[in-house]
């Protein structure tokens, strides 16, 4: 047993040894060295309009709007019916903020209604997937508060695509892969299936991809905010002249139309109603860094509280992705994602979240205290934060009872399979579903994390407008016992995945970081974070690093499955740590990819420069100067 030990903490060391030579070690993608701005998303095109607006003049905000506008018109994985969740630090005020452009349950939508249908769920796709659309309100407003530049110069890329880009073959070939779903959708068919009764009906990669009526729609908005001008408004009144326009003039009544047509919900008192929130985010301190979050309405403070707990003990001693290091990461996940699943939900609805109990030191203490160090626990419950707030648990007889039963699988979708024989996602695939994510900073202090998704392929197209609508509204549930704070109404957001990061040194920018990857965005950004944090790696070598995928949290898509004790690592993970992995009850599956792809920036204040990431699993790509 003792030279098993020994041995063991040799490998630990040598490990160890290799992570702390990080600065040596090359990578696939070059770390981005920049002076003055670095501008990085998922797409090539899309980097290169925020690089546009930088070379133009304009802020990390100017440009960070620019990209999100055109990646939402490349249906990265996300359109403009979508949503957006961003950090911003504020350099005048020297203080992060919060945008909460997420959408809500419309009219209507309630829990009654869905049940109605034979659903367990709210659909993975369609039109009653759909919470009212939140990304032009989400770039309105910040470049309205924020930015510098006008909406014409900003949406400027936006529009040149929209009037014809060369699609990609990653869009271009999921809308082929989609086309059973998408044709049961007048609009969606007429704008995605360009070459209707062909044998490949979808785009063909490097061909000119046209979007007349997005086009149309995106020239509406600087219509309005044009005329404000002449008028003699200000910058900020015209660019939200644009956003009632949208949201209360003649795109909502085209919006709110077409949705009811094809079966949603959606009403114009919705659209009208409802509004982007500026917010203060959360945070903790973890060893002097300051870790920054959006509300319990998107998965982020589980991020929080993992770092609380692992706190609690010394995970660099461990070796970097040790059999040790990964099953106290995993532990820590397990931990932090029970209390997401049961706890988390829209703030602006009762009941009120534990949020500051959740977040506490001494909870994160007693949760800690929770971890079996020899093996995996499959039945990890949420804990108590209530009496670390001052208050009594209402909810005991839930937690009792945990976890709820799970529900037919082919009710979610509420077709038992989807039209044509066209499924919806596999529990891989929703569990990793993409979205984007969009980092800017510049040499005036401005710095910008966002994640924005929704209206993903195949999405159902608002008529004549050619926005895609959301299909988040998935993300609620149904049953108080899965999560009294997430049952779904009308008028509320969703517990969403999207989860921007920001975090500061010594009260300054030290990385703004995000992931797409559905549910495994957190856990994928909490390695990273410790990568840089614990074992020395820059922000490159942070990207790409090797880690590893937890299915113990509850899916926030389809059924709401989960898979406890699965552990995906990465195939570089040596055989004695899959050994004492699979000895702890750890049922393994390996991939060469392991994470979605992490964006990054990383301020380098010795040397006032900026150092850019962008990890090599998708086609993310970033520009600096």
């Amino acid at each position: 047993m003792r030279r098993t030990t020994l041995g063991r903490l040799a490998v630990a060391t040598a490990l160890l040894a290799l992570v702390t030579d990080a600065a040596a070690q090359r990578t696939v993608k070059p770390v981005l060295h920049g002076r003055h701005w670095v501008a990085i998303t998922g797409k090539p095109l899309g980097a290169t309009a925020g690089a546009m607006i930088f070379q133009q003049g304009g802020n990390a905000v100017d440009a960070a709007a620019a990209m999100l506008g055109a990646v939402a018109t490349m249906w990265d994985v996300l359109s403009w019916g979508g949503e957006t969740q961003a950090l911003i630090y504020h350099p005048g005020l020297k203080k992060v903020i919060g945008i909460n452009a997420l959408g809500v349950a419309p009219t209507g939508a309630t829990v009654e209604y869905y049940k109605s249908k034979g659903l367990n769920y709210p659909p993975e796709y369609g039109p009653l997937s759909a919470v009212t659309p939140g990304t032009p309100g989400g770039l309105l407003t910040m470049l309205a508060e924020y930015g510098t530049m006008s909406l014409k110069q900003v949406l400027t890329p936006a529009i040149q695509m929209a009037d014809g880009y060369p699609i990609e073959g990653q869009t271009a070939n999921s809308i082929e892969g989609q086309k059973n779903w998408i044709k049961q959708w007048p609009y969606s068919k007429a704008l995605f299936l360009t070459h209707p009764g062909e044998a490949r009906e979808a785009p063909a990669a490097g061909e000119i991809f046209r979007q007349p009526d997005l086009a149309a729609t995106l020239r509406k908005l600087v219509e309005a905010e044009q005329a404000a001008l002449k008028k003699g408004k200000s910058r900020k009144e015209a660019i939200y002249a644009a956003y009632d326009r949208f949201y209360k003039g003649d795109i909502a009544l085209e919006i709110a139309r077409s949705t009811q047509e094809q079966g949603g919900l959606i009403t114009t008192q919705d659209l009208a109603g409802w509004q982007v929130k500026i917010e203060e985010p959360l945070s903790v301190d973890y060893k002097g860094i300051q870790v920054f979050k959006l509300r319990e309405w998107q998965q982020g403070p589980a991020l929080l509280q993992a770092l609380n707990i692992l706190e609690n003990v010394d995970v660099k001693a461990m070796g970097y992705n040790s059999s040790r290091y990964v099953h106290t990461v995993y532990q820590a996940m397990n931990l932090a994602f029970a209390d997401r699943d049961f706890y988390y939900g829209d703030p602006a609805f009762p009941p009120d979240e534990p949020i500051k109990g959740l977040l506490s030191k001494e909870y994160a203490k007693q949760r800690f205290g929770q971890i079996a160090w020899d093996k995996n626990d499959p039945t990890v419950k949420p804990g108590d934060p209530y009496p670390f707030q001052g208050g009594t648990n209402p909810f005991l007889d839930y937690l009792k009872a945990w976890p709820p039963k799970p529900k037919p699988a082919e009710a979610a979708t509420g077709h038992g399979g989807g039209p044509s024989g066209a499924d919806g996602m596999t529990f891989d695939e929703s569990f990793r579903a993409g979205t984007t994510s969009i980092q800017a900073a510049d040499s005036a202090g401005w710095v910008v994390s966002i994640t924005p998704s929704g209206g993903w392929i195949p999405a159902v197209v608002a008529g004549k407008t050619g926005v895609g609508l959301s299909q988040r509204a998935q993300s609620f549930v149904f049953d108080a016992a899965e999560n009294p704070f997430n049952v779904m109404r009308p008028g509320q957001r969703p517990r969403v995945t999207l989860t921007p990061t920001l975090a500061l040194k010594d009260g300054k920018p030290f990385v703004s970081f995000a992931v797409q990857g559905g549910d495994t965005q957190d856990q994928n950004l909490l390695q990273f974070f410790l990568n840089m944090v614990e074992f020395g790696m820059n922000v490159q070598q942070a990207t790409e690093a090797a880690n590893f995928t937890s299915y113990q949290m509850r899916s926030s898509f389809g059924a709401h499955e989960s898979q406890p004790g699965r552990l995906t690592l990465n195939d570089a993970m040596p055989t004695w740590v899959r050994d004492d992995l699979r000895r702890m009850g750890y049922r393994l599956d390996f991939s060469p990819r392991t994470s979605g792809p992490i964006n990054a920036i990383f301020f380098d204040w010795k040397h006032r420069s900026f150092w850019g990431g962008s990890s090599t699993d998708g086609e993310d790509y970033g520009i600096a100067w």
